[in-house]
């Protein structure tokens, strides 16, 4: 299942300006963070340094299209609370019913969104940084377990609390 480049949403979440000391000064080069997703359970985060910002953007977002993970949306939201942890950043994703929105903010709300989970409640705690939080978020999405595997493995019917 191959999609065109024109079938993902590209959100640019970061250009920062790094600094590399050497033994002749200062080498500078921009980082550049992006957020790739398709609205429909694909989502992907990727990170790449570059001379210009241009050309760090393009590398971000083919590693961050390489690094895609899909997820299960069931009916907006996710089939149960999971937290994500990187460094000091936590993040915790609970799922909402119908009519809340993304109750996030920042680069969460943005890797949310362009998963296509429509509602949901999060919580952050912890470091405050854009490229933790967005792999903590990415992280704790990677932890969801799909219905039927977790009825095989626990030999007991779950059921979904917010379906409409």
């Amino acid at each position: 299942m191959e999609k065109n480049a024109s079938d993902y949403i590209e959100k640019i979440v970061q250009i920062r300006r790094v600094t590399k000391v050497v033994k002749g000064g200062k080498r500078l080069a921009f980082r550049a963070t992006v957020v790739v997703g398709d609205g429909n359970g694909n989502v992907g985060v990727g990170v790449s340094k570059a001379k210009e910002v241009p050309s760090a953007i393009r590398k971000a977002i083919t590693v961050a299209k390489r690094q895609m993970i899909s997820i299960n949306v069931i009916n907006g939201t996710i089939a149960h609370e999971v937290t994500g942890k990187l460094g000091a950043s936590r993040i915790f994703l609970k799922p909402a019913p119908k009519g809340t929105g993304v109750i996030a903010g920042g680069v969460v709300r943005l890797v949310l969104e362009l998963a296509g989970i429509h509602n949901i409640v999060t919580k952050s705690q912890g470091a405050s940084s854009v490229i933790n939080n967005a792999f903590a978020t990415m992280q704790g999405l990677t932890q969801l377990m799909d219905l039927s595997n977790t009825k095989s493995k626990r030999g007991v019917d779950v059921t979904v609390r917010y379906v409409s």
